[in-house]
């Protein structure tokens, strides 16, 4: 027998999203319970409760989902979750927190998907339009909730969001001015039960844009013919394929050639030294053609980037001992991350593998590790996976902590007979959380003692 819903919101999971939406909708007036099934979020829910939030923590309730007017999941949890969909059987409403931003929010959105650069493209295209006089908020995925500018509006003219696809998986309406929608590679396939459910969810992010919005695209990306024809928004399209001539912005080793109705622009690449590799000069492609769609000066737009920093844990250069140079790609979280890494080297490289995987094919790897690295250096729970998987395609070191990994990386570095400068990179090609508390934690943890070498 159905039960009677009561007016309330039911919050899932007090992670910074989380405790921000559940602050945010008692701002506006609406009864919260907010719950975690984590023990450790005690001190949060004191928080909330002191703003008359009622919390359940170290548990889930069943009834409390019942009952809910709407729940709002964070994007950490998925849909399926069997207390989600039991309350759903009895007509409970879910709403994500895109749904419920897209319900107050009045200023236009820039919203950046893909399985890799989102954080990269989302802090160009901010850095680019406060370079150009104007006031983004930069957030969503990138760390910051959007529902926080919602909170403590400032003067902000335009919303700059890192979208993911646990997001758009909870939303139903939310419609951005402007997509962006940088690649779609394997990844999350412990979540999505096929690659295919993954690319779906991608798309999505232009679901709701009408023909007055924008959609600025990878015309690389596989099914971009079909996809794309399904779309009312006004497409711009980018890639670094020579065959494709009708690019918005077509992309080489040395310029990105800006093409749209309404001009023309060539930017050199050797301007953007902290952008290494192929993919960020797609990331730059992208960024320019949405500030662009949203009426930027294209000149601006360039003199931007030219003083953008590189983002920590994202291809970031350590220091060199000994000939030997660090780098930090914690953030290379699948085999499409660590790919676009190990190509902005050439050979001799020492790769530090490994980490919680998430469904991972590592034998996607396989062609480029083949040709440019000299030894991998396995880590933590899938090290025995990565050992078995490339165990005759060069030495496999399996290792127990962070430490052991750079110091024995860097031992073997500097044993090159040929005395060439090597190259250890950290990109695991994994989730952290086996070992860390997120990519951050492992790339400072890493970084730290590659520091600590240098001082021995």
């Amino acid at each position: 027998m159905k039960k009677e819903k009561q007016p309330y919101f039911l919050v899932i999971g007090l992670g910074t999203s989380g405790t921000s939406m559940a602050k945010f909708l008692c701002s506006k007036g609406k009864t919260v319970i907010a719950t975690d099934i984590d023990a450790s979020r005690k001190k949060i829910a004191e928080e909330l409760n002191a703003l008359g939030i009622e919390t359940q923590i170290g548990f889930h309730d069943q009834k409390t989902f019942n009952l809910a007017d709407v729940i709002v999941p964070s994007p950490g949890i998925s849909k399926n979750n069997t207390f989600i969909k039991t309350a759903v059987s009895l007509g409970v409403n879910v709403e994500g927190e895109l749904d419920i931003f897209s319900r107050y929010n009045n200023l236009p959105v820039i919203a950046i998907t893909g399985t890799n650069g989102k954080t990269t493209t989302t802090t160009l295209i901010g850095d680019i339009l406060k370079s150009c006089g104007m006031k983004p908020f930069v957030g969503g995925n990138i760390g910051t909730p959007l529902v926080d500018h919602l909170i403590n509006k400032g003067a902000t003219d335009v919303i700059v969001a890192e979208i993911s696809s646990f997001q758009l998986d909870l939303s139903t309406r939310f419609r951005p001015d402007v997509g962006v929608l940088l690649n779609i590679s394997e990844d999350h396939l412990d979540r999505y039960e096929d690659p295919q459910a993954y690319e779906t969810s991608k798309w999505s992010i232009f679901k709701h844009q009408r023909f007055s919005d924008k959609a600025v695209i990878n015309e690389s990306i596989k099914n971009f013919n079909i996809m794309s024809k399904k779309l009312e928004s006004r497409i711009f399209t980018f890639s670094s394929e020579d065959t494709l001539i009708n690019c918005n912005a077509k992309i080489s080793s040395k310029t990105i050639k800006i093409i749209t109705q309404e001009l023309t622009h060539i930017v050199k690449t050797n301007q953007l030294k902290e952008l290494k590799g192929a993919h960020n000069r797609e990331n730059i492609a992208a960024a320019l053609l949405a500030c662009l769609a949203i009426g930027v000066d294209i000149n601006k737009a360039v003199k931007g980037l030219e003083t953008f920093k590189n983002l920590p844990h994202r291809m970031e250069f350590i220091k060199t001992i000994d000939k030997v140079s660090f780098y930090n790609d914690s953030k290379g979280t699948n085999t499409d991350a660590v790919i676009q890494a190990i190509k902005c080297f050439g050979k001799n490289i020492i790769l530090i593998l490994g980490g919680r995987e998430k469904g991972t094919n590592f034998s996607l790897l396989i062609n480029d590790i083949q040709k440019s690295v000299k030894i991998i250096i396995a880590l933590g729970e899938c090290r025995a996976l990565i050992k078995d998987t490339f165990k005759n395609i060069c030495p496999v070191l399996e290792v127990l902590t962070m430490n052991e990994a750079v110091q024995t990386a860097f031992d073997k570095a500097s044993q090159n007979d040929a005395g060439e400068p090597a190259i250890v990179l950290l990109s695991p090609a994994c989730a952290s959380f086996d070992m860390y508390e997120d990519y951050v934690h492992r790339g400072n943890d890493f970084t730290t003692l590659v520091n600590a070498l240098g001082d021995k």
